[in-house]
């Protein structure tokens, strides 16, 4: 019998070996090493290793007569298309929005539903500078909902925030210095807020009821109400009572009386340390200098500026103040030059501003007197203000926002 010829030499096999498939007959053992059961075989193993076109060929031996079939299936095929966006996890594409601006953001929330929820999504929307925005209305309501923790929109227009969610909000640190904004505006924010930590409603007119609302606030730990009126002594020392933990207080030049004066000073927290309470000429006496200094024994920065009652016997009183490194007597007229020369009494001062009561030709003596204080450096306190007046960069208590408005 003659040997059966070797399947190289087949020459439909040559032509189609790759990613074929055979099926010969059971007389050929060799060739039948080969071939692939249909039946035994998973349709994915035959659909990995069949060719992309399906093709079917019939052969037939010459020496022996026998037929094989030689065919190849079609390869099932595959997406060859990129990653689309909607694949993307939350968690990756809250990775990538974090990068964008603010435009940027409320851009992509307009494209769907999805990108709408992560554009607006709290975690990246916790620190927003609005400042430069010429009216602020609804817009306002819609950041402080998001989840908000920092929010700097000073000497801006606020409308109505139209607030479409009644639970508190999450804001801790809000500067809304000099804004024109009504009353019940800002009662309507403030009745919201429980965790404010630093706070700054510098230049606005005020109520007693939204003093109450400061008052749930028990965790304040710097409060700016520079110029601030329309609350009674009442409410002043109801908030005083309830935010014990005040370490940074300015109630410089507020509509305040001699009442508002004694109500103060007798509410303080004990744990304040950089008080301002300059502006109050005739109604701060040396009375109240005594309780102050008994009330708080660990001020480190003291401004009574233009309080014209307070005279060079005040000396032996801040004394007692042993941390005392900063403090502003500006304008307080009943002290003479001369007398300022005691001042080396105070080991632990450095900073000493007296603007108004010595003379040009005088301030050159006084310097060499006190050499080791920094004199009239300073000529606006920034106890409690979000920034000093003599900065320029857009930060609030040293905290950069990350979103940014950009008119």
């Amino acid at each position: 019998m003659e040997h059966e010829r070797p399947l190289q030499e087949l020459p439909c096999l040559k032509e189609n070996l790759e990613g074929s498939m055979l099926s010969l007959s059971q007389k050929s053992k060799r060739i039948k090493r080969y071939c692939l059961d249909t039946e035994n075989t998973p349709q994915d193993l035959i659909q990995q290793w069949s060719p992309p076109h399906k093709q079917r060929m019939v052969c037939r031996g010459k020496d022996n007569g026998n037929e094989f079939v030689l065919a190849r299936r079609s390869r099932k095929r595959r997406d060859l298309h990129g990653l689309s966006w909607d694949s993307l996890p939350d968690e990756l594409l809250l990775g990538i929005l974090s990068h964008l601006p603010m435009q940027s953001l409320l851009r992509m929330s307009r494209v769907c539903k999805r990108w709408h929820r992560l554009a607006l999504d709290e975690s990246l929307w916790q620190s927003v500078d609005l400042e430069g925005k010429a009216q602020l209305d609804q817009a306002l309501g819609q950041v402080l909902t998001t989840g908000v923790l920092g929010l700097r929109c000073p000497r801006t227009c606020i409308g109505e925030p139209g607030f479409t969610r009644t639970q508190p909000l999450r804001v801790q640190h809000m500067d809304l210095s000099s804004c024109t904004v009504t009353t019940q505006v800002i009662h309507d924010i403030m009745s919201r807020c429980r965790r404010l930590v630093n706070l700054s409603l510098e230049g606005l007119d005020l109520s007693d009821s939204i003093l109450q609302s400061l008052s749930q606030n028990k965790g304040l730990v710097r409060l700016n109400l520079c110029g601030c009126s329309g609350f009674s002594p009442v409410s002043l020392g109801e908030m005083l009572k309830s935010c014990s933990q005040l370490d940074e207080l300015n109630l410089s030049w507020c509509d305040f009386n001699a009442d508002h004066v004694k109500v103060f000073v007798s509410n303080i927290s004990s744990s304040t340390t950089q008080l301002n309470l300059s502006g109050y000429r005739q109604n701060f006496t040396m009375e109240d200098l005594k309780d102050l200094v008994e009330r708080c024994p660990n001020l480190v920065n003291l401004d009574l500026s233009d309080s014209v009652l307070i005279t060079t016997s005040s000396f032996p009183i801040l004394q007692q103040l042993k941390s005392l490194k900063h403090l502003a007597l500006s304008r307080c007229y009943q002290f003479h030059p001369a007398a300022l020369a005691d001042f080396e009494k105070f080991p632990e001062l450095q900073t000493l501003e007296v603007f108004g009561l010595v003379q040009d030709t005088y301030f050159p003596i006084l310097c060499e007197s006190l050499p080791q204080l920094k004199i009239n450096t300073l000529p606006f306190s920034g106890v409690a203000r979000p920034a000093e007046a003599s900065r320029r960069d857009r930060t609030m208590w040293g905290m950069a926002c990350r979103l940014v408005f950009s008119p």
